[in-house]
């Protein structure tokens, strides 16, 4: 890390993005190719549900594509667009990946049939387990409603996957401790999911309650995920002497590289209380600051379990807290809301979707925003996170901001 103190005689800087996670508005030119043409979560939503959303309209949402019932503002107060993911796959980790300037060709790893035979069998041998229960992509709450009781009853741990590039591990806290959870989650990270299964990450993830009330324990979630492979843009801000602070999962995605900040959240209201309260920290230091925070709950709740409804909600949820990020900005810091993929819950199935990602920049003091028009790659916001703070980076992406 470079020495700040020669930092403390400027304005504070600071940058916030906000990963709207899983809110895609559609027209991937390669969506064919992922069985997802004809996908638009915001798109979609928009149209079913009909969400209220006049702060999103203020920055110009409703400029980046035609939604019905939001309005397509003439003067925006955020610059608008949408980028397009080159990265392979449409997983959460590829994503935001591509955000930190990591653009990786090669999809990592599914399994959309369940792990293959001498996978489990390393797992099993490995964690020194008998044998395991589920091994299917399936929802984690419909997952531990079907096999917890037998899982109760033979201390057998339930393994299962989703559309994403993940080895998720649920067990209840009357059989595992949490720390046993985590032992063979490492043992999965370290010493099975490697070389061709080298997963994007391994996710613990413990319930508690009785037959037919099982609860997911969110906050005892920890996620063991695969390190880039590449220098992040995290990575260059702190070499510049930034501060760069995790609020909810982003961390985690990365294997925790390139953070000095670690903010965990419960939900996505939580989120945003933890990222206005990183903010106003920010203020009052003259430390540059980078906040890059994470709001899962559309994706998680909402885009896996097919509610359109509820995925609406959530929307409006943190339309009426976006006055509230305006206001903790300090003149000239930046604010960008975007996302990692999409997560169409009218679609077909439950995966990921294919999607474009929105590009909204609000820039306080700065007036009326601009069309930034649709750009090649996700890692241009790696460029112009990098260009907001003057710190070198030689990665992927070109800056929208001078």
């Amino acid at each position: 890390m470079s020495d700040r103190s020669n930092l403390l005689a400027e304005p504070a800087k600071i940058f916030v993005s906000i990963v709207l996670d899983g809110v895609g508005v559609g027209d991937a030119p390669d969506a064919a190719a992922y069985g997802d043409e004809g996908s638009n979560t915001l798109g979609h939503v928009c149209t079913r549900e009909r969400p209220h959303l006049p702060n999103l309209a203020r920055f110009g949402v409703g400029r980046i594509c035609s939604l019905d019932g939001i309005e397509a503002s003439a003067a925006p107060i955020a610059d608008f667009g949408r980028m397009t993911k080159t990265a392979a796959g449409k997983d959460s980790t590829m994503g935001h990946w591509e955000l930190a300037g990591v653009i990786v060709e090669r999809p990592l790893p599914i399994y959309p049939f369940g792990f293959p035979e001498e996978l489990v069998e390393a797992f099993c041998r490995e964690g020194i387990v008998d044998g395991v229960l589920g091994n299917c992509p399936a929802s984690g709450t419909a997952i531990i409603a079907q096999f917890g009781e037998e899982h109760l009853r033979t201390g057998k741990p339930i393994v299962y996957t989703s559309g994403d590039s993940v080895f998720q591990i649920a067990t209840h806290t009357d059989a595992y401790s949490l720390g046993e959870l985590y032992r063979l989650c490492e043992v999965a990270r370290e010493k099975v999911c490697i070389g061709e299964h080298g997963v994007g990450r391994v996710i613990a993830r413990p319930f508690d309650g009785q037959s037919g009330n099982y609860h997911r324990l969110s906050a005892a979630r920890k996620d063991f995920s695969l390190k880039p492979p590449e220098k992040t843009l995290q990575e260059y801000l702190q070499d510049a002497g930034v501060r760069t602070v995790s609020v909810g999962k982003i961390a985690s995605l990365f294997g925790n590289v390139g953070f000095d900040e670690d903010v965990k959240t419960r939900g996505d209201r939580d989120g945003v209380d933890k990222t206005l309260e990183a903010m106003r920290m920010a203020s009052q230091t003259a430390i540059p600051t980078f906040i890059w925070a994470n709001l899962v709950d559309f994706d998680e709740l909402y885009g896996h379990r097919n509610d359109p409804a509820g995925f609406s909600r959530a929307l409006e949820d943190f339309d009426r807290r976006l006055p509230e990020l305006e206001a903790a900005l300090p003149t000239g810091g930046h604010l960008l809301l975007t996302a990692d993929h999409g997560n169409d819950p009218t679609f077909p199935g439950t995966d990921h979707t294919r999607e474009r990602v929105p590009l909204l920049l609000y820039k306080k003091g700065e007036g009326r925003g601009r069309d930034l028009g649709t750009r090649s790659t996700f890692a241009d916001h790696a460029a112009t996170v990098a260009a907001y703070f003057a710190a070198p980076y030689p990665g992927p992406g070109t800056s929208f901001i001078p």
